[in-house]
This record gives structure tokens, C-alpha cells and sequence, in this order.
């Protein structure tokens, strides 16, 4: 049996989440974006509406690395005071940049984005922030729900990666699409929609579309998101060259693996001695499996090192790996 049996194709599904949907869903959530409802919709819908509804004129490709003091004030302390900082954040880069800017792209959104996860979390999917944020993208309960992200005593998908990485760029796209504006959307990952549109309305006529109102806006703001946008700015420039502040390219190996079906209950530590690897490497490679073993009960994809799913199969026998290649087809 050969590894490409057992692999979920990433690219299928990526392509499988992008369906077409119907002018009546759009409708629907044109009127719940009209009403200001505070809540985004799931990915698929998400990415028809941010398609419907965005502004002739206005690229998504481009994020404008504006300048002005705040921003200088930034690059200054990332340059000086925090620059070990920064140069841990870009070595980390290493590790996750490759899937995220692939994800970037796919959706024509700027690669620039990579340095909001570095914002919100240092890159860590295990980070956790003192409201309950969790992961890579800084996840709270409530919009990891409305983009299907699973949550439950074996499985936190905030803390996978990959399906943040899916869900955060879908809410960022659909925020965009909102707000006219990166700059815009961008706070409002940070702050909630909600809060954006009320401030909108109060000091800016409830105008959208233009990326020069977030600075209008900006002392209004919460005061986490005032320094939000002008810190992912200065580090976008500082790291477009890196060199100048000592960093050359990241040692760190790239986030990469291969999915094996492996049978419900089966705990990382009994995987990792069939392979001979620290079990800290298969932890690496699931943070979302957060009882050290996949769920009960359902066949699981489980992460291993690219080019050893075959061990897998071996090391659990023959009778399982028939039932995985059944279970992979289905899929």
C-alpha cells in the first residue's frame, strides 16, 4: 500500500470548500451583514459573499504598508528594544510561513496577512491569551463555532495549523469584503466587527471602501487595535529586509507531514515508538489532538513525517490497514 492511498489531498479539499452557492444564501446573509450581525459565515458562504459584494476598484492582493510616526515609532522599537523579539518571530516563520502564504495566495490575498498570526499568538499554535484565544489565529469559542472549527474533549481545531489557517483567512476574506478596506479589516479581526461599524458610524458617516478612514478612525479605537494595524505595517517592512537587522533564512524545518488513517483511541506515544521518534514530533504535528491520542470511536487522519505513513500501516497490522484504505476512499 502506498502512502498516496492514505493522504488526504489538501488540494481537493480546499477546492471542496469553495462550492457555489445560491443567490438566495447570498441574499440571506446580505440582509444579516445589513442588520449588523456579529457574526461571520461559515467558509464557503464566507467566500461567496466577500465575492458578491466587493468594491470595484479596491485590490485584495494589496495591503498598503502606509508610513507615518506611528508607524515609524514601531519600526524604531522593533529595530531596538524588541528586535530579539522580532528575530525569533521571523525564525519561526520557518516553520509555518510556507503553509500560510500558500493559503494566502490560493485566495489572492497579501502574504503581508502572515504577520497578523505573528501579532496574535508569536506563531505558536498552543498559544493561549488571557480572554481564552486559542492557537495560531487567536481563535475565541464563538467564531470558531460559526467556521466549523471542531471543539471538544479530544480535539481543539483552533490549535490545528491548517484548519485556522483555512478558518482565520476565510474571516479575514469576508471582513474585507465588509469593510471595503484591509486596514479595517483588520481591526475588526481584532476588535469585532461590531465594534468597528459603531465607530464608523459615530466619527466617520459610517463610510467604508477607503483605506485612509481607519487613520481617521484610529483614536477612537480600542487601544490594543490603535496599535494593531501600525505594528503589522512596521513589521511587514522591517521583515521585507530582514538582512539589514542580521536575520538570515530560518533553520527551522517546514510544518510538513503526511495523513494516516489510524483507528479511534490510538495514542501518539504507541505511534511514535513504531516510527522511533521522540513523540514530541508527532505532538508538533497535531497541537489539536489534546489528549495525546486521536477521539474514540472514528477512524482519525493523524499527521506523521512526510514518507512514513507506510510504518504506520505496518506497525498496526494488516486487518487495520485494509480498514483505513476503505475509509480513505470514502473520503
Amino acid at each position: 500500500m502506498s502512502t498516496d492511498d492514505l493522504r488526504v489531498p489538501r488540494a481537493a479539499e480546499s477546492h471542496s470548500r469553495r462550492v457555489t452557492v445560491s443567490l438566495v444564501v447570498v441574499s440571506s446573509l446580505l440582509m444579516i451583514a445589513w442588520l449588523g450581525a456579529d457574526v461571520a459565515p461559515p467558509t464557503a458562504v464566507a467566500t461567496a459573499l466577500a465575492e458578491s459584494v466587493a468594491r470595484p476598484g479596491l485590490s485584495i492582493r494589496t495591503l498598503p504598508l502606509d508610513v507615518n510616526p506611528r508607524v515609524e515609532r514601531w519600526m524604531e522599537v522593533l529595530r531596538t528594544d524588541r528586535r530579539e523579539e522580532l528575530l525569533t518571530l521571523l525564525e519561526r516563520t520557518g516553520v509555518y510561513g510556507d503553509l500560510i502564504r500558500g493559503e494566502l495566495r490560493e485566495r489572492a490575498m497579501p502574504e503581508e496577512l502572515i504577520y497578523l498570526a505573528m501579532i496574535e499568538s508569536g506563531l505558536s499554535p498552543l498559544a493561549e491569551s488571557h480572554v481564552s484565544a486559542v492557537g495560531l489565529w487567536q481563535f475565541m469559542d464563538a467564531t470558531a463555532n460559526d467556521y466549523g472549527l471542531r471543539m471538544d474533549e479530544y480535539v481543539d481545531e483552533r490549535r490545528d495549523p491548517v484548519r485556522a489557517t483555512d478558518a482565520a483567512l476565510d474571516y479575514l476574506y469576508w471582513l474585507r469584503a465588509r469593510f471595503g478596506s484591509w486596514y479595517l479589516a483588520i481591526a475588526a479581526y481584532n476588535a469585532g466587527p461590531a465594534r468597528i461599524e459603531r465607530v464608523l458610524e459615530l466619527y466617520a458617516g459610517g463610510r467604508t471602501g477607503d483605506e485612509g478612514i481607519y487613520w481617521e478612525i484610529l483614536r477612537h479605537l480600542p487601544r490594543e487595535t490603535r496599535e494593531y494595524v501600525p505594528r503589522l505595517i512596521a513589521t511587514a517592512r522591517l521583515a521585507a529586509d530582514a538582512e539589514s537587522l542580521g536575520f538570515s533564512e530560518s533553520a527551522a524545518a517546514p510544518y510538513e507531514y503526511d495523513e494516516v488513517y489510524v483507528p479511534g483511541g490510538t495514542r501518539l506515544a504507541s505511534v511514535a515508538r513504531a516510527l522511533d521518534l521522540e513523540v514530541e514530533v508527532l505532538h508538533d504535528l497535531n497541537p489539536h489532538l489534546i489528549r495525546e491520542s486521536t477521539p474514540p470511536d472514528e477512524m482519525w487522519p493523524l499527521r506523521v513525517p512526510p514518507r512514513r505513513s507506510p510504518e504506520v500501516v505496518a506497525a498496526l497490522g494488516d486487518g487495520w490497514s485494509a480498514t483505513a484504505t476503505a475509509r480513505a476512499a470514502q473520503d
